[in-house]
């Protein structure tokens, strides 16, 4: 009867967790989603393209890493489901459990990877054109106020998107090492 009871907890634990996983990472996704889509459209009508085209690098590892949620948002889902078929009387081995957890893990942290890298080529141009600019406010339209390369809001929105495609994988990795020992531990 107490074997019973641990696989109750265990699929309770494994579908709240899951869910848990879901939806964060589902909302974190709707809001890189709307950050991309915004900064391109946004970034097709500004009138200075040379200044974006140093952000495409970052950009295309943001977008790898954002495909990388959605396969790890239908992780997430396979782990709900599992979660309910240990709850069941034809629950799946430790093993086969484990093995789409450790699917999961493995996706978070190629992930993670992507979006590192996609943040360090984010930041050096901005950083780049932070240390170009003069200090002071320049009005006008003089030759001085040309130089002058202010960093937009669309820029820092790039950098958001890659934050939050990094804050997406990062859940899902805690989440399923949490997983990982709770499957053990029993």
């Amino acid at each position: 009867m107490s074997e019973q009871i641990d696989f109750q907890l265990l699929s309770f634990t494994i579908k709240r967790l899951g869910w848990i996983r879901f939806w964060v990472q589902l909302v974190l996704g709707v809001v890189v989603i709307a950050v991309l889509v915004f900064t391109r459209i946004g970034s097709s009508l500004g009138n200075d393209t040379q200044k974006a085209l140093g952000l495409a690098p970052g950009l295309s590892l943001t977008t790898l890493a954002f495909f990388l949620l959605l396969y790890s948002l239908w992780q997430g889902w396979l782990i709900v489901r599992a979660g309910r078929a240990v709850g069941s009387k034809a629950r799946p081995s430790r093993g086969q459990t484990s093995r789409l957890i450790k699917r999961g893990l493995v996706v978070d942290l190629i992930g993670m990877i992507f979006s590192l890298i996609g943040y360090q080529a984010l930041m050096g141009p901005l950083f780049i054109q932070a240390s170009m600019q003069t200090p002071g406010i320049s009005i006008g339209s003089s030759a001085r106020a040309m130089q002058n390369y202010p960093i937009t809001s669309l820029e820092i929105l790039s950098v958001l998107s890659n934050t939050q495609v990094l804050t997406g994988h990062f859940i899902g990795l805690c989440m399923s090492l949490w997983l990982l020992r709770r499957i053990y531990k029993n």
